[in-house]
């Protein structure tokens, strides 16, 4: 049987560059690194470390195993933790991974309600892409993200998502663009615009910049990505000054902003879908007893917006 001293070993290595330098960061002697990683490749039947004069690299099955092995060593240090907290404090702990759009209009109601069942809600706040990549190494132990309609994010095999809003994406204008005196922007005048200037989010990979690359490439254009920023309110003054253009979901901008032209584009997948992920327990991979109870809480909180 794996011992957890062996994926503590193997990951400072990773970390570390050597064996030596391992040993030193985890307070542990040489000999006993070196103990625990010839016990792991005993157990597996291969190397997992390549050696040289240089220092130590992770063979391929040091990579798989260690890659399995980040999430044990995650689990086991946070049910440590959550047992601790419900012994010490009668509540469990749920780390909650959201994106900050979402944050700023629902969560102070969703921390209200999942508050009163005995769940204390640790947020953390990033992008979809980031927050994915937490989730799939189980840092969280739910995450509300965001991708579009046809496009799937990564998430590791056996999570449970679900999806609690389909939220429009809208074409933003300078107020006096020719364009704004249309009620909808279908796809052919959209592509038109492959000159303007444009408005993207920071994070590279952004699903809602994503979609709007492949609409335009598939078109034969490509886009003049002119500023990149997250800054919901900045951006909304860059439009409206004239300098750029940009997709905005109608979660986090509502109906109306001086100076600015929002307009519903005629395309499914000009939609963004905001999905609650948690990993998935039992035979049938459904969410755990808190992370159902924040769905719950989840979708209170967005009935409550209107």
């Amino acid at each position: 049987m794996i011992d957890l001293r062996q994926f503590e070993a193997l990951s400072a290595v990773r970390d570390e560059g050597s064996v030596t330098r391992a040993a030193r960061a985890l307070g542990w002697s040489q000999p006993t690194v070196d103990y625990h990683l010839k016990n792991l490749e005993r157990l597996v039947g291969a190397p997992v470390l390549q050696r040289s004069t240089r220092g130590s690299t992770l063979t391929q099955v040091g990579a798989l195993l260690l890659d399995r092995g980040d999430q044990i060593l995650t689990l086991t240090e946070r049910a440590l933790q959550d047992a601790r907290e419900l012994t010490e404090h009668g509540r469990v702990r749920l780390r909650f991974g959201t994106f900050p759009t979402a944050a700023a209009k629902l969560l102070p109601q969703i921390v209200s309600r999942v508050a009163a069942q005995g769940i204390e809600v640790d947020a953390h706040l990033e992008e979809s892409v980031p927050l994915v990549a937490d989730l799939n190494l189980r840092k969280l132990d739910a995450a509300l993200v965001y991708t579009v309609v046809g496009y799937d994010l990564p998430f590791r095999p056996g999570t449970a998502t679900t999806e609690v809003l389909r939220d429009p994406l809208m074409l933003a204008l300078p107020e006096g663009n020719a364009l704004a005196s249309r009620d909808v922007i279908d796809l052919e005048t959209l592509v038109t615009l492959a000159d303007e200037r444009w408005l993207f989010g920071s994070t590279q990979g952004d699903p809602m910049d994503t979609v709007l690359i492949d609409t335009f490439a598939a078109a034969g254009h490509t886009l003049n990505v002119a500023i990149r920023t997250d800054d919901v309110q900045v951006m909304l003054g860059m439009v409206a000054a004239g300098m750029v253009i940009g997709l905005f979901p109608k979660l986090a901008i509502g109906s109306h902003h001086p100076g600015v032209e929002l307009r519903p584009i005629d395309a499914p997948e000009f939609a963004r879908s905001i999905v609650l992920a948690a990993p998935g327990e039992g035979p049938k991979l459904q969410p755990g007893p808190a992370a159902r109870q924040l769905a719950a809480a989840v979708r209170a909180a967005i009935e409550e917006l209107g």
